[in-house]
């Protein structure tokens, strides 16, 4: 029985979950990404493709097991008396204030828990509903607040512990090695064996109902888990290890992704005979989220360089022969605002504002090169600015209808395209760029080759990051959209054993991605090396530690945060430095610091909303 009468508040319910879970994507799911591309270990746009698929796995075949703490842990379903449009009315409150605050966060590039934020605007809803005695604050069996709060705590520091563990078998067993590249190579498979066990132990244990796994016994558990993972274990051996050893010991520049398929008889194929001088990239720049690279020229620079005063001698510099596009570079690097003649430590917050207008400018001047769609709108937009006056003049009202065809375009296709390298302004000279100076001076740089090697290993743990996210995140999110099609549906209470229909954790999942894809670059372009230094083989510990973190709470439903567990793995990844110094402490107080103002902010917005509509006027 559909109660018609609440159609509407389903609907904007709908929107509200929809909204939630494709902030949760451009929030969360981009701080599992940004370790991976902020290192350079993926494109943004191979991420999105892994993304995609990854998440979808974790939540199709895990995703739906938190939603019953969601659903029915915090709000006992007896403090609704069974009344349906009670219940759906909570929910839609409830993905409303997560929404709002996590949307707002996401906006301005702060970095908060999407997971954290519902729980606490449904905990929020539940004392507007059925007063604070209401409401589950203890552990209620493992599915409570005391329980889901615990994890405040639990789950960074059980990342920081794993991720730290990781970092330091890699350092002991490669690092310290004298001659560590043919290290890194023979040990590589591991990283399949941890990736393998924990995603088939978190489908296989407590099992998906779906794939029949809900009561199997331990000995087959175990069997199907250790038989994927060394399964995975064996492949790598045979197909990842010979490619990873000519691309990387023998530098063999001209190899391609599909002759890894070649398998054992890569270990015979002859490297070209420059290969020794092929470039390895260099993991090691300090990026600082970053110095302007249009502006960093090099005063050797032929494009800079006028070759009619070229210096009389090799290595000699002539100072006349520098254009002034160089000179202003060299007095970028030395940390003067060449406009200004001032240290860029003491300009004012508009100038870093006109930096910003400037970085994003040069983005904005590559896209409008491009031939595709993209190109087109970004082209459109620039050339039809708005006009003088209110928008409803003559002129704006034209130029308007000429421009919303490629806001559309550039709404779905500019996250795509978003190179958040070139896009970061430089921040040399600042106090954020002296303090980020300190922390990477005080972490040990490791030779690139190795690093080059665990580029490739890092997208298998920033894989199974996503896969884990899938898992966890999901189901956090479709419960409360769960509760509301039940309870419109059905014109009874959901109940929170009621199962979650697959069709609502595919949706969920997709918008999840969604997100991600279009908007996530907001939160990437800030928060990588923000609070390490980072590296391949960092990144790797941090993704691996991190998910290993979130699987093992979602096997007994609790919902955590992934943007918890990947800070707290990239401290405890920071600390294997061995000096505090190495951690951004600042950045990590700022993080912790929003963690908390969630629960109390998204609380408040879930709350108030709900007293309002609970308790507005109303005809009979």
């Amino acid at each position: 029985m559909v109660m018609t009468e609440y159609t509407y508040v389903f609907a904007i319910g709908t929107c509200f979950a929809l909204l939630e879970a494709y902030n949760n994507g451009a929030n969360d799911v981009a701080n599992a990404w940004a370790t991976s591309v902020s290192s350079r270990s993926i494109s943004y746009r191979w991420a999105m493709i892994c993304c995609l698929i990854f998440e979808l796995t974790g939540a199709l075949t895990v995703g739906a097991r938190t939603a019953s703490t969601i659903k029915g842990g915090i709000i006992p379903l007896s403090a609704f008396e069974n009344n349906a449009g009670v219940q759906l009315l909570a929910f839609a409150c409830a993905s409303a204030g997560a929404s709002i605050w996590v949307m707002w966060c996401t906006r301005h590039s702060a970095h908060v828990s999407s997971t954290y934020s519902l729980i606490s605007s449904i905990a929020g809803v539940g004392v507007a509903t059925v007063g604070a005695k209401g409401v589950q604050w203890g552990w209620n069996d493992g599915s409570g607040l005391g329980a889901i709060f615990s994890g405040l705590i639990m789950a960074p520091c059980a990342s920081a512990c794993f991720g730290a563990i990781i970092f330091m078998l890699i350092k002991l067993v490669v690092h310290l090695r004298s001659n560590p590249v043919p290290w890194a190579v023979w040990t590589s498979p591991f990283f399949f064996l941890i990736a393998g066990t924990i995603c088939t132990l978190s489908v296989v244990y407590k099992g998906s109902p779906r794939l029949g796994l809900s009561s199997k016994p331990a000995w087959y558990i175990a069997a199907v888990t250790l038989g994927v993972g060394f399964g995975l274990f064996v492949l790598s051996a045979i197909f990842f290890v010979p490619y990873v050893h000519c691309k990387v010991i023998k530098k063999d520049y001209t190899l391609k992704w599909y002759d890894l398929f070649k398998g054992p008889a890569l270990f015979k194929r002859e490297a070209p005979a420059d290969a020794e001088f092929a470039p390895v990239p260099d993991y090691a720049v300090m990026q600082h989220g970053g110095e302007d690279e249009e502006e960093d020229i090099s005063v050797n620079d032929s494009d800079n360089v006028d070759p009619k005063r070229a210096p009389e001698s090799p290595g000699a510099v002539n100072e006349k022969a520098i254009t002034p596009a160089a000179a202003e570079a060299g007095v970028r690097r030395r940390n003067i605002d060449p406009e200004r003649n001032l240290p860029l430590s003491q300009n004012t917050h508009d100038d870093y504002k006109v930096l910003l207008a400037k970085a994003r400018e040069r983005h904005h001047a590559d896209l409008r090169k491009h031939k595709g769609p993209l190109g087109w709108a970004m082209r459109t937009l620039h050339a039809n600015p708005m006009g003088a006056g209110s928008i409803y003049e003559i002129h704006n009202v034209k130029t308007l209808l000429v421009r919303l065809p490629a806001m559309a375009v550039v709404a779905l296709l500019y996250g795509a395209n978003y190179d958040i390298h070139k896009a970061q302004v430089g921040v040399l000279g600042t106090p954020e760029g002296r303090r980020m100076d300190r922390v990477y001076n005080s972490a040990t740089k490791y030779p690139n080759e190795v690093e080059h090697l665990y580029s490739f290993v890092q997208i298998i743990t920033a894989c199974t990051a996503s896969f884990a996210h899938g898992a966890n995140d999901v189901g956090n999110a479709v419960g409360v959209w769960s509760a509301m099609y039940e309870a419109w549906s059905t014109g009874k209470a959901s109940d929170k054993k009621v199962p979650v229909e697959l069709w609502q954790i595919a949706v969920i999942a997709l918008t999840i991605c969604v997100g991600f894809i279009t908007y996530g670059y907001n939160i990437m372009k800030v928060m990588g090396n923000k609070i390490t230094y980072h590296s391949p083989s960092r990144g790797s510990s941090m993704e691996m530690g991190a998910s290993i973190t979130i699987l093992i709470f979602s096997q007994y439903k609790l919902p955590v945060s992934t943007s918890m567990c990947i800070t707290g793995a990239t401290v405890g990844v920071g600390l294997c430095n061995g000096t505090l110094k190495a951690v951004n402490w600042q950045r990590v107080g700022l993080l912790v610091f929003s963690w908390i103002m969630t629960i109390p902010i998204a609380g408040l917005i879930g709350g108030c909303t709900m007293a309002l509509f609970l308790n507005a006027p109303h005809f009979s």
